[in-house]
């Protein structure tokens, strides 16, 4: 079995492993714990993506520009799966410009606000998990655009 095989697989494992942790009471909120930021009660209305599916007993509600920051931003990972009824964004290996690693990443949006706590994002590379300061990096990029996309529609 090649290198290349066991790293996919076990960059699978890890995927399926924290979401997998997530179950209990049916919701996926506990994904990646806290990001911290400014208020998570505030609901944006206008901003999310209502879903006639229904998970359980509760509607699922996507933040739009959440969504569209994400995939804005990490433009250069070709996308694998979207799953806007659970929030899950999964992105196949991709090599940003100018870099030399290629990356991957799991996006989750779990809370319809536009805030830190409502966006995780896991990246990792062929070797493994990226540093802290990486992941979070691309955690602010994502929230700064989605922040621009807001401003940009409520000027309209």
């Amino acid at each position: 079995m090649s290198l290349a095989k066991v790293s996919k697989g076990a960059i699978a494992l890890i995927s399926l492993t924290a979401l997998s942790a997530c179950g209990g009471s049916g919701s996926l909120s506990s994904f990646g714990g806290s990001l911290g930021s400014a208020s998570a009660s505030r609901s944006d209305e206008g901003a999310t993506r209502q879903i006639a599916r229904t998970r359980g007993s509760e509607n699922v509600a996507v933040n739009r520009y959440l969504w569209a920051a994400s995939l804005d931003v990490l433009n250069f990972l070709p996308i694998q799966s979207v799953d806007p009824f659970t929030g899950v964004i999964a992105t196949g290996y991709g090599t940003p410009p100018g870099g030399g690693r290629a990356y991957r990443a799991t996006i989750f949006i779990s809370d319809p606000a536009l805030d830190a706590r409502s966006l995780n994002v896991a990246l990792a590379t062929r070797s493994g998990p990226v540093s802290a300061e990486t992941q979070r990096a691309v955690e602010d990029a994502i929230l700064s655009r989605a922040r621009q996309l807001r401003q940009a529609d409520s000027a309209l």
